[in-house]
């Protein structure tokens, strides 16, 4: 998924307990890193686990993504839910619409 937009998604965990929200220019690779980050307790994703695609959405520009992230990182729980729901009813983990799952070793940006 190379392209010069932005994504604004949602992770959780195994469990679905935990939400997180985040934004990427390469949700590709994005989705890679935090499945590196399995059990690093200096990051929130790590931490709890979070590499499970809920929801992502596509925006043009960085500042509407940005926008847009910040406006559900506002919400409650319950909207976030709303919003997953929306589109994916069933919470379905959909990491293999966006890369290969799981990650090759190996896999992740080369800086």
């Amino acid at each position: 998924m190379t392209d010069t937009g932005f994504h604004v998604y949602i992770l959780t965990n195994s469990t679905k307990k935990v939400l997180y929200t985040g934004i990427t220019n390469d949700l590709s690779s994005r989705l890679v890193e935090h499945y590196l980050e399995r059990g690093n307790k200096k990051t929130f994703t790590g931490r709890y686990y979070c590499h499970y695609l809920l929801h992502y959405e596509y925006h043009h520009t960085a500042i509407g993504a940005i926008e847009r992230e910040k406006e559900i990182k506002g919400w409650r729980r319950a909207k976030k839910e709303e919003l997953i729901n929306s589109q994916n009813p069933k919470w379905e983990f959909l990491n293999h619409e966006v890369t290969t799952w799981p990650p090759e070793p190996g896999a992740g940006r080369q800086y």
